[in-house]
């Protein structure tokens, strides 16, 4: 059995030291397998322009919020997926990284890029992998990724147990999605979404929350509420996931017909 959560909370926009300070707060002595923040968890959603994104971004080989990431992994022996602002270079990505006690292990780059984010990042340049954790296959999607069943797909055939699922959702179809996404994968998936407004050029965008986490079979687990900081933690086992059979005929991979599927090319 393994122990999977979400930490839902409001990210200060523009201030990576307030937002770290709520992060170590929360976690600190937590006692779980997994736990995935939302998405930009440490800059806030709204950055006005690219320039502003760059001078809020990290280079994961010398950042502090992995460097505190790290460290809470190590002192809770746990991992974190947690939404990050990359800096890669010349290339800004909105990023999911997956941290363990030993720092980084693996990351994702949104391939996805919702409304104006196309004017601060650029688009991931490959599909999401996954990585074993101890036993637990997680793999990593951002956001708006959920909108294309294809990303999903792609990681329930590369043997995902668990999607992580940073998120900053200002539309309520996604939770309801998700349903669909682990019912016909036959996954786990945990969307940390954050609540709260933050203004960008005199328009609000109002986040809102509902992190859950659902089981194959499109069972929702447990959800948090619209307008609250929220650690939920829920024990899973990956073997749920790994049972592919839909009847004791039919299986959800193996009946796939992937040559009549070129038309999606």
């Amino acid at each position: 059995m393994k122990r999977i959560a979400y930490f839902q909370f409001c990210p200060v926009l523009a201030d990576p030291t307030a937002n770290r300070a709520i992060v170590a707060g929360t976690l600190e002595g937590v006692e779980a397998d997994l736990i995935v923040l939302p998405e930009l968890a440490f800059t806030g959603y709204s950055m006005t322009d690219r320039k502003t994104a760059s001078a809020l971004a990290e280079d994961p080989a010398n950042s502090p919020s992995l460097e505190l990431l790290t460290g809470l992994c190590r002192s809770g022996d746990y991992h974190i997926v947690a939404g990050f602002t990359e800096r890669a270079g010349d290339k800004l990505y909105n990023s999911a990284v997956l941290v363990g006690p030993g720092g980084l292990v693996g990351m994702y780059r949104k391939i996805h890029l919702f409304g104006f984010e196309s004017e601060l990042f650029d688009p991931g340049p490959e599909p999401p992998a996954v990585y074993d954790i101890g036993g637990l296959n997680v793999g990593m999607m951002v956001c708006f990724d959920w909108f294309f069943p294809e990303t999903a797909r792609l990681l329930a055939l590369s043997g995902t147990d668990v999607i992580a699922h940073p998120s900053n959702l200002v539309l309520d179809w996604c939770q309801k999605s998700m349903v669909t996404r682990c019912l016909e994968n036959n996954l786990f998936a945990v969307t940390a979404n954050r609540y709260g407004s933050e203004a960008r050029g005199g328009k609000e965008l109002t986040f809102t929350g509902g992190s859950q986490i659902t089981a194959p079979r499109g069972k929702i687990l447990v959800s948090a509420g619209s307008a609250a900081d929220a650690l939920e933690i829920i024990e899973i086992d990956p073997d749920t996931a790994r049972d592919k059979n839909v009847t004791a005929v039919n299986h959800l991979l193996d009946d796939r017909k992937p040559k009549l599927y070129k038309g999606l090319m």
